[in-house]
């Protein structure tokens, strides 16, 4: 179960009340017409875990994920927080980045005879997994005229240069709805078919999800446009949304928000005006050291939403032990670490609050596929939410389309 609890400023409850009532009905028009398809992926992704369980697969331990951004930042975030509470979950390599050195080291690590090869594309022709895909060919001596190629699955769009090649060389396909753009396809096959292969039980993360879509569209969620309204009604004077998540696990979580959030987000509205929340990913105890300072005492533009676990299922203590000149610490002996990443959580949320700084915070009871799955529903409605009050077109990027089409013009006059 999530909790939530937000500590903001707001000027015109009855005016934000009008408009969080029209965004809930746009963003309901959207479902309902299947504009915009992550909606009920929930219920329409559970084909893919059938399709897994009806595939002869033995004698695998590694799933290897070929892709970038969309197609892989939201599995290693479902991978990082949930392998230390998934049993015997198999090893999962990500070769993402055209870094030539990174390219190398992981490519050394892929054992041929036990993995299973995920080359994921929307477009099916984004040239870092297309060339980190050829290369993985050349050092595995991948045979695609051999039964090789039963360990390769691509997932693209129907029709896709990805989709021909898999057609040609008689690889199973899986495709991701037209209606739903990279960054919110971690629930659909881009992330359901590897990770479900890798041993979580990604029924449960589909069936959180699900849960939590529906409560916000029978208008049980109202805290989110609560949230959604604030962050847009301040965007002029706090332009930076900070997550602050406390558990190392949920790094590679904050790495896909700060996409979710950045290339929905940042856009030209339609009055033809440069609009934009800046997304900032922090780890709490760590960035209370570095970045905590910056929001305190340096310029007020950013609002700060907390993420934390309130049981670990850890319950490592610290030792009763007194060290010579340090005995000021020794009022946490025995204490648990999971209380102690809590209190700092807790404290650092507080004096925020203290200095006027706008902040809400998100509680998971404790870490399983369920909390998961309604956690990154919570956060794909917020953008889409946030995204409609700012009067722009969410689910686009041609600031990105245009940097591909430089790239491209430049590496061909090489």
């Amino acid at each position: 179960m999530l909790k939530f609890n937000q500590s903001f400023s707001f000027d015109s409850l009855e005016k934000d009340k009008e408009e969080m009532d029209r965004v809930l009905k746009v963003l309901k028009k959207e479902m309902l017409n299947d504009e915009v398809g992550y909606y009920k992926l929930p219920q329409n992704s559970l084909k893919h875990i059938i399709t897994i369980k009806n595939l002869n697969l033995k004698n695998f331990s590694q799933i290897v994920v070929i892709g970038i951004g969309g197609s892989s930042l939201g599995i290693k975030a479902i991978d990082q927080i949930l392998r230390p509470y998934t049993k015997n979950a198999k090893e999962m390599l990500f070769l993402e980045n055209s870094d030539p050195v990174s390219i190398r080291l992981t490519i050394s690590k892929i054992k041929k005879e036990e993995a299973l090869f995920f080359v994921i594309s929307k477009s099916g022709s984004t040239i870092e997994t297309t060339s980190i895909f050829k290369t993985v060919i050349k050092h595995c001596k991948l045979n695609l005229k051999s039964l090789d190629k039963k360990r390769i699955f691509t997932i693209t769009d129907a029709g896709s240069s990805l989709s021909n090649f898999s057609k040609k060389h008689d690889i199973l396909e899986f495709n991701i709805p037209l209606n739903v753009g990279g960054r919110f396809s971690v629930l659909s096959a881009v992330g359901v078919v590897p990770l479900q292969m890798a041993g979580y039980d990604m029924e449960n993360v589909l069936n959180g999800a699900g849960k939590f879509v529906n409560s916000f569209f029978d208008g049980k969620e109202e805290h989110l446009l609560q949230k959604a309204s604030c962050l847009f009604n301040n965007s002029q004077k706090t332009p930076i949304n900070v997550l602050f998540s406390y558990a190392d696990g949920l790094e590679n979580f904050a790495k896909w928000y700060v996409q979710l959030w950045a290339e929905s987000l940042g856009k030209i509205d339609k009055r033809g005006q440069h609009v934009g929340l800046t997304p900032v990913g922090l780890i709490g105890s760590v960035d209370q050291h570095s970045f905590l300072q910056l929001i305190i005492e340096g310029p007020k533009d950013k609002s700060v939403t907390f993420i934390k676990i309130n049981d670990s299922q850890d319950d490592l203590s610290i030792p009763d032990i007194t060290l010579f000149g340090i005995e000021k610490t020794d009022f946490i002996n025995t204490q648990k670490f999971n209380l102690l990443i809590n209190a700092q959580c807790d404290a650092t949320m507080q004096s925020l609050i203290d200095t006027g700084i706008d902040t809400d915070i998100i509680t998971l009871d404790f870490v399983n596929a369920h909390n998961i799955g309604a956690l990154i529903m919570y956060h794909e409605l917020l953008t889409s939410s946030v995204g409609e009050m700012l009067n722009i077109n969410t689910y686009n990027q041609p600031g990105v389309e245009l940097s591909k089409q430089i790239l491209y013009k430049n590496l061909i006059k090489k």
